[in-house]
Formats: structure tokens, C-alpha cells, sequence
């Protein structure tokens, strides 16, 4: 995956391998000592899925996944998407979501006919800009100014989708994290500011351990507001002082990483996580991306 486009995808649009033959595909029962279903963010296979959407899902089904997260429709309709997952045996409890501050209920039916419970949004780095009328650049840090912003669109996000049934979540990266001085960062703002009972979190624990912050910290902190988490690992470098995005950053196949993910599972399970979902960053340069898969369903098998 190219962390370009990546990142381009979730500022404007938020928003199969040869190799891994059907026979070799694991079915572990997916039961595991968290009672929860391993799931997959989709972003992690989406070259794959968008050549192939219900193959795609398949495959997932096969190695064992029961969940997924939506992160955009690669081109199908929410019920077209739908009725793939349901074929697959795939639930998706949570879907990023494009969120149009005019007309947010377009977002939410999209969630309903998914099936997900959990509207969330990668980064609100798009409406706070398009309500200040700038461009915000993605790897510049999150200022106070840029925070306060952001508890402004969150708040009114999460009322709506509270109205719709749903629960609107707050998806991180790393750049949350830059020291603004006197140790405070934008994310712990968001945090603070924010009204708990219509904005909950999704800690993307791989980012959040690149910036220099550890996941622990946070569910020891605010239990009960970290329902979803993404699980991704990093290739050994460091991002010092937590500058954003380095462009030395380079995502692992979990458990072949830097993230030690058992403290952070024990920790999340007793802040009353719900689920949580695999997901890795690009290049994918030594395998692809469903052998990917693979290695991240049997390493959270194992551990969790």
C-alpha cells in the first residue's frame, strides 16, 4: 500500500495474492481468550479488494476473520457492499465514513446498511479545514487552534449520529501527538474537550506508539471511551519528539514489528474494549496483502 494515497484517501475522501492459494488458508475457530472476533480495518487489503471485492472478502472469511471495518465502498453501494460481507459470513460493526457536514445523514444510512454500529472518522482534518476556509496540510502537527476545532466537528458529528443510533468515534494518527509545549498535545485536548456521551474513541495503537505515547496510558485514563481499536506495528525506526509522518516510517506485518501488543490488549480489555481490527500501513514489499492478513490473523490469534 503507498502511504500517499493513503493519506490522500483520508483527506479527501474522510475515507489478491497468487500466492496465498484458498487451500492454505487457516479456519481457526475465532474465538480467543478476549471473547472477541478477530477483525481486519479493509484499507489493509484494498488493492486486493478493489479487484476483487467479493473474492477479496472471501478470502478474509477463510482465514478466519469475522469481522471487518469499512473503509470506503471501493465503487459499490452500501446494500451491493452489504450483501459481500453477508455472502463472506463478515459482520462490520464499524465503518469510516465520509462525513459531509451538510448533509451528515447520507454517512449514517451508509453505516445502517453496512450493519455497523460505530460511525468513525479517520481524521477531521478536512471539515475543520473546510470550516476555516484553508488548506490544512496533513503532516503539519495538530495545534490548539486546529484541537479546539475538531471538539467543534466532533461534538456536532456525534449528536447527529447519536439522533441516527449510532456511535461517532475519533480515529488517531500520529501527528495528534507533537509536543505544543509544556508536554500537551492536540489529541489530549480532542480527549478533554469533547462530550463523552457522543464522542468515543478508536486508538490506533501503531501510530500512537510511533508518536511516542502508549496506548496503556489512555485506557488506564478513560475507561469506557475506547470501544474500537486498530492493531498495527511498525519496522524499527523512531519518530523523534513525535514529529508527523516521517517519511522513514515503514509498516510490519504484525508481530514481525516493534509493538508489543500484549500490555496494551490486557490494558484494553479492562477499559471495556469491544473490538478491534488489524490493519497495516504500505509498503506491502514482502508479501502481499492478503498473505499480509494472514500473518495478522494467526499473530492475534496467538495473543489474544
Amino acid at each position: 500500500m503507498n502511504k500517499q494515497s493513503r493519506r490522500q484517501f483520508l483527506i479527501h475522501a474522510a475515507g489478491a495474492g497468487a500466492a496465498l492459494a484458498t487451500a492454505g488458508l487457516s479456519r481457526h475457530v475465532w474465538a480467543n481468550p478476549m471473547s472477541k472476533p478477530i477483525g481486519i480495518q479493509l484499507w489493509t487489503v484494498n488493492d486486493t479488494l478493489k479487484h476483487d471485492p467479493a473474492g477479496t472478502l472471501n478470502k478474509l472469511g477463510k482465514i478466519g476473520f469475522k469481522e471487518v471495518e469499512a473503509a470506503g465502498l471501493v465503487g459499490l453501494e452500501p446494500k451491493q457492499f452489504r450483501r459481500l460481507l453477508d455472502d463472506a459470513g463478515l459482520r462490520c460493526p464499524s465503518a469510516h465514513l465520509q462525513f459531509d457536514m451538510d448533509n451528515l445523514g447520507k454517512a449514517f444510512d451508509e453505516a445502517h446498511a453496512l450493519g455497523a454500529t460505530y460511525a468513525a472518522a479517520s481524521s477531521l482534518i478536512e471539515p475543520v479545514g473546510k470550516a476555516m476556509s484553508t488548506k490544512l496540510e496533513w503532516k503539519s502537527a495538530m495545534s490548539r487552534e486546529e484541537a479546539k476545532r475538531t471538539v467543534d466537528v466532533a461534538n456536532r458529528i456525534g449528536e447527529a449520529a447519536k439522533r441516527a443510533g449510532l456511535q461517532f468515534v475519533l480515529h488517531n494518527h500520529d501527528r495528534e501527538f507533537v509536543d505544543l509545549g509544556n508536554g500537551e498535545v492536540g489529541y489530549d485536548i480532542v480527549w478533554h474537550d469533547t462530550d463523552p456521551k457522543l464522542v468515543q474513541f478508536e486508538i490506533d495503537c501503531g501510530w500512537m506508539v510511533f508518536a511516542g505515547r502508549n496506548p496503556v496510558d489512555y485506557f488506564k485514563k478513560y475507561p469506557g471511551r475506547i470501544p474500537l481499536i486498530h492493531v498495527k506495528d511498525f519496522q524499527p525506526k523512531k519518530n523523534k519528539n513525535g514529529a508527523p509522518m516521517s517519511e522513514e516510517m515503514l509498516g510490519s506485518e504484525l508481530g514481525r514489528g516493534t509493538v508489543d501488543y500484549k500490555p496494551i490488549f490486557a490494558a484494553a480489555k479492562a477499559a471495556g474494549l469491544k473490538h478491534y481490527f488489524a490493519e497495516q500501513e504500505g509498503p506491502f514489499s514482502r508479501m502481499s496483502q492478503l498473505e499480509a492478513a494472514q500473518v495478522a490473523y494467526d499473530y492475534l490469534h496467538s495473543i489474544t
